[in-house]
């Protein structure tokens, strides 16, 4: 399909696109999939040491599933959100036991696997194996909403209405069709930002009706704003950093020296061992709480 949107993207993708890893040629399907599950909410920059630390670590989804999961959470370090790290490991023991060890090459299996919604599944499809996929994360469902419907931001959730808007300029031919779904990614990442969007290098600038309306601003609901100093988001963190920079379990007074605010602090503990993403061993003296150790599973 030759569109106003569609040549201009990929002519500008084909200068523009950044080296990473998981893009290169040789990237493996798995390399791909550990990159969608770091790159949730979390920059590139970060992403790319962990994400080749991993893979030299884990080159295979069975060497991964091999692993204990505290491994796994130690490994991602302080790339936030930790509960990835369980779903990719959980992600890896499926696919070892079930797949043959191959990440599945097709949208519906990729949907079965443990931590894998309609967007990773949609962009392993298309980013590993060159399938003609409709793939929507934030930055494509800007890029659309700004130059096809001339809305500055999309709605929170996907709409249908979007879901046609981006099948009717897919590409009919399939290797074109998954890099223009990269290409319409990349020009939202480094392009058409949230903030601040760099409207004068834009390839299809006169294209765009966001642009041709004058670049009205965002009139909806209010847009969550990401919070972070004394959130339990941050104390949780600060709990997990003592467990991963620990060689063995902590005792409860290592924890409580980690955060002043004892009522959070507690929240915040118990969450983490809800999620799964510590454990709760006795102590070597009387039963208690405070005789207790913490450490990752």
């Amino acid at each position: 399909m030759s569109t106003p949107l569609v040549d201009p993207i990929l002519r500008w993708y084909d200068e523009h696109a950044r080296d990473l890893p998981w893009r290169r040629p040789e990237a493996s399907p798995w390399s791909v999939l550990v990159s969608e599950f770091m790159l949730q909410q979390t920059p590139v920059s970060r992403v790319l040491p962990v994400h080749a630390a991993w893979l030299e670590r884990w080159p295979t989804p069975a060497d991964l599933a091999a692993a204990r999961t505290g491994e796994a959470v130690r490994a991602w370090g302080r790339l936030g959100y930790p509960r990835r790290a369980l779903r990719l490991h959980g992600a890896a023991t499926a696919i070892a036991a079930d797949h043959g060890g191959e990440v599945p090459d097709d949208y519906a299996t990729l949907l079965t696997l443990p931590g894998v919604g309609d967007y990773t599944a949609a962009a392993v499809a298309a980013f590993a194996y060159g399938r003609r996929q409709v793939v929507l994360d934030t930055n494509v469902r800007r890029v659309l909403g700004r130059a096809v419907t001339g809305v500055e931001f999309p709605a929170r959730s996907v709409t249908r209405a979007e879901r046609d808007v981006a099948a009717a300029l897919l590409p009919d031919d399939e290797p074109t069709a998954a890099t223009w779904s990269v290409a319409v990614m990349e020009l939202g990442a480094l392009v058409c930002t949230a903030d601040r969007p760099r409207c004068d290098t834009c390839p299809v600038r006169r294209a765009c009706a966001w642009h041709a309306a004058g670049k009205p601003p965002y009139d909806g609901p209010p847009r969550p704003v990401q919070a972070w100093a004394g959130t339990d988001r941050q104390c949780r963190g600060r709990l997990m950093a003592v467990l991963r920079d620990a060689p063995g379990a902590v005792p409860k007074a290592r924890l409580d020296a980690a955060w002043d605010e004892p009522v959070q602090r507690e929240r915040c503990l118990e969450s983490l061992l809800a999620d799964r993403l510590v454990v709760r061993l006795a102590g070597p003296g009387t039963a208690g709480r405070d005789d207790d150790h913490y450490a990752l599973p």
